[in-house]
């Protein structure tokens, strides 16, 4: 799949959010080695902690469906420069591809990649400054 295609997958996503409070959709959708693509928007609570953002909507289906080889991810929200994923997130995406690709991109056409790598340094390490066992 083209990285168009991908950002149109996660822009499609985007009309999925529930979003009531904060009124801010984004888009994900997830490239797995398969040629699978799983999306997700992110889904809201009242108690904002519990809100699960899109990334780990997408990744989470992806899991629930018996995958866990991701090559790309695109994330798509309606901002003046493409949105850059959370730390959860991006902790989350390290715990299965530390080197994954990320497409940021916006409504306005405007797209940036990068990989995890560079987003996240050193995702293997704990707070105690030591790899995961």
């Amino acid at each position: 799949m083209d990285d168009g295609r991908l950002i149109e997958c996660a822009t499609e996503a985007r009309q999925r959010v529930y979003a009531p409070y904060s009124g801010f959709a984004v888009g994900a959708a997830l490239l797995c080695a398969d040629g699978r693509v799983f999306s997700g928007g992110n889904v809201e609570n009242l108690s904002f902690g519990l809100t699960c953002c899109a990334e780990r909507v997408a990744i989470f289906s992806a899991i629930a469906a018996g995958t866990s080889d991701f090559r790309c991810i695109a994330i798509v929200a309606d901002t003046e420069a493409p949105v850059s994923p959370c730390g959860a997130c991006r902790q989350v995406m390290a715990e299965f591809n530390p080197s994954l690709r990320i497409l940021l991109a916006n409504l306005r056409g405007a797209v940036e990649e990068y990989s995890l790598a560079e987003l996240l340094p050193r995702p293997s390490t704990g707070i105690l400054n030591r790899p995961a066992n």
